[in-house]
């Protein structure tokens, strides 16, 4: 058996051309293989990375292009024979060797549209105790578990399940926010691309402590890969009885739909997702009511990310506690962290709230790819703080980030080197919110286009200060008055660039080398 995966990433850098060139190989050497195609283990600069099922278990090379095929064969592939781009066992790889992989243990290593792989890694145990338990008590296990949103805001998940199982109403639904929008962030989509059925698991599990029996997964348009792999394993699930009128014999029903959405960044924020799911436009919504009350078509309505439903599963199997038992202060349990930008070793790392940012960068991406000094992170998608070399030891805790005005986030990492222009960082904030903005708030609708007009005089040189104190003046309304985090927090990243790195600021010194 090969494995070879069919991620987006993996498939960006020839990985079907690969896969073609593996199969004509083994047939023209006579060789009885089998190619399963599956996620990506996350360590994106080796991909497309093949492996080869060996008596010593899997044994990885990469990244191998399709010219690389035949060497391979030569080299005895098929036993896991030694080659330039043999890596070895994936999992004693030090990248992967570090981690501590709860959600996405099996993410890259099952083929993600069978059921029957799935359940042999483990899967669905989550489920058969959920479905053994009364429903108070799988609620309990994910209040236990310490559990908060991975898409953002970092809210309690427990609470919102309680909050949905209390509601009386004769329609419930549960609703995955798939819609990954931030720059720098690909968990999600490595998860429904390399795992779909640990997503789908939870949202079952959340869909019987709740009392729900529609779901739908809200899907962002630009993932086609992500849309097909969830179709093809929503309808598996449905023939092998995990989903649909009868679950697991249970007698307890569960129908789940992708929507694809149509490439709005505003439909992250939960109520304008609702609107969009309705079939209008998508614009935030007042509250209250909150969504877990009055969501969906007026009902009582459960919304969570991709990453806090995937992490259920686990929760239920092992406990609350065992969950709890990782990380640190509130921040408890694990956060895939995403890692990006002018790194070496990009990719994904799943680890125990509590290691800094600067250990992060350092041990798994190996510094900057271009060789220069790191002088700039921003951790949390475009609306996050851009923190300087001097906070890189800040941990990755939700409240030891909100101490330094910053956000976990989606625990998406971007690095910048010394050639960043961080005035122009400052202006692309305002511009995102510009374009993006729904429109139904005044302080986001205008405050971004006119934050963006008078950065646009800062960095012409017109009279600097007066302008950064009226890009201050903006940022406290936008702060304080806008409907929804769009508004709110476009401010964050605009004012740490301000704050740590004025000279920027200053036209009338010199620029960093190369920013021109």
């Amino acid at each position: 058996m090969v494995f070879i995966p069919r991620d987006a990433v993996a498939l960006g850098l020839g990985a079907d051309r690969v896969a073609a060139a593996v199969a004509r190989s083994a047939e023209t050497r006579g060789l009885d293989i089998r190619i399963v195609r599956t996620g990506s283990r996350g360590m994106l600069w080796l991909e497309p990375l093949v492996e080869v099922a060996t008596p010593e278990g899997r044994i990885a090379y990469g990244p191998v292009r399709p010219g690389d095929v035949e060497s391979l064969f030569d080299a005895g592939l098929a036993e896991g024979g030694a080659h330039r781009l043999r890596i070895g066992r994936p999992e004693e790889h030090p990248y992967l060797a570090r981690q501590q992989r709860l959600t996405f243990g099996r993410c890259g290593i099952v083929d993600p549209v069978s059921v029957e792989d799935y359940r042999a890694h483990g899967g669905y145990r989550g489920l058969e105790r959920a479905l053994a338990v009364e429903p108070v008590a799988v609620v309990d296990a994910v209040k236990a578990s310490g559990l908060r949103g991975r898409g953002g805001a970092g809210f309690p998940t427990g609470i919102k399940w309680n909050t949905v199982m209390l509601a009386e109403a004769d329609q419930k639904y549960v609703v995955c926010n798939a819609d990954e929008g931030d720059s720098g962030t690909f968990a999600d989509r490595m998860l429904m691309e390399g795992d779909p059925f640990t997503l789908i698991e939870g949202m079952t599990i959340a869909a019987v402590a709740t009392g729900a029996t529609r779901g739908y997964i809200y899907l962002r348009s630009e993932y086609p890969q992500a849309y097909e792999t969830l179709k093809a394993a929503i309808a598996a699930g449905e023939r092998a009885g995990v989903l649909g009128a009868d679950i697991l014999g249970s007698g307890r029903s569960f129908h789940l739909e992708v929507r694809l959405g149509a490439g709005a960044y505003i439909c992250g924020e939960e109520t304008s997702l609702l609107e969009s799911l309705e079939g209008r436009r998508g614009i935030v919504r007042a509250k209250p009511p909150i969504p877990a009350l009055k969501g969906l078509f007026g009902k009582p309505t459960l919304v969570n990310n991709v990453l806090s439903f995937a992490a259920v599963p686990w929760i239920l199997e092992h406990g609350g506690q065992a969950y709890a038992d990782y990380g640190m202060g509130r921040s408890l349990g694990t956060l895939p962290i995403q890692l990006a930008g002018n790194v070496r070793q990009g990719g994904l790392i799943e680890l125990a709230f509590g290691i800094t940012v600067r250990e992060v960068i350092e041990e798994f991406g190996l510094g900057t790819a271009s060789g220069r000094p790191v002088r700039a992170v921003q951790v949390g998608g475009p609306l996050g703080a851009y923190f300087p070399d001097a906070l890189l030891d800040t941990p990755l805790d939700y409240e030891a980030f909100a101490a330094k005005k910053g956000l976990v986030g989606h625990g998406g990492i971007v690095v910048f080197d010394d050639t960043v222009d961080m005035a122009r960082q400052a202006r692309f904030a305002f511009e995102f919110c510009a374009i993006e903005s729904c429109g139904k708030c005044t302080p986001c609708r205008i405050g971004a286009v006119r934050g963006r007009e008078t950065m646009d005089r800062v960095i012409a040189g017109e009279d600097a200060q007066a302008n950064l104190a009226l890009v201050a003046d903006l940022c406290e309304v936008m702060t304080d008055g806008s409907l929804c985090a769009m508004g709110g927090l476009t401010p964050v990243p605009v004012m740490s660039a301000i704050t740590h790195f004025p000279e920027d600021f200053d036209r009338s010194r010199p620029l960093p080398l190369a920013a021109e």
